[in-house]
């Protein structure tokens, strides 16, 4: 593949649409889980009080559900990224691979 080709590649319309889908999707998930996680380390530095109340009386407190809340959390993340990109992204993605095979196979200058 020549940088004729590549360049090709790389100004197709829809291996740039999926580029963007795919780097916009990844960030917002991305920012929601730092957001989440930022969040609760402040509050475990500036907020000890809130976190160690029981909860409903007994031994549990606060804290423990929102740590587990983070790891449910990146789990089900993964699983909307998997989701996405299998159903919704693929179609685009086999479009743009078609068309960058298409552009792969035509040869170019040869030296």
């Amino acid at each position: 593949m020549d940088q004729v080709q590549v360049e090709r590649i790389l100004q197709n319309p829809k291996f740039k649409e999926m580029v963007a889908r795919k780097s916009r999707l990844s960030w917002t998930l991305t920012a929601i889980m730092l957001f989440v996680y930022v969040g609760f380390m402040l509050l475990v530095g500036y907020n000890k009080e809130f976190l160690l109340q029981s909860l409903g009386g007994g031994v549990t407190t606060i804290g423990i559900p929102l740590g587990l809340g983070i790891i449910v959390l990146s789990f089900v993340l993964c699983g909307v990224y998997s989701y996405i990109a299998n159903n919704k992204l693929d179609s685009l993605n086999n479009d743009a691979i078609r068309e960058v095979e298409a552009i792969a196979q035509e040869k170019g200058p040869q030296l």
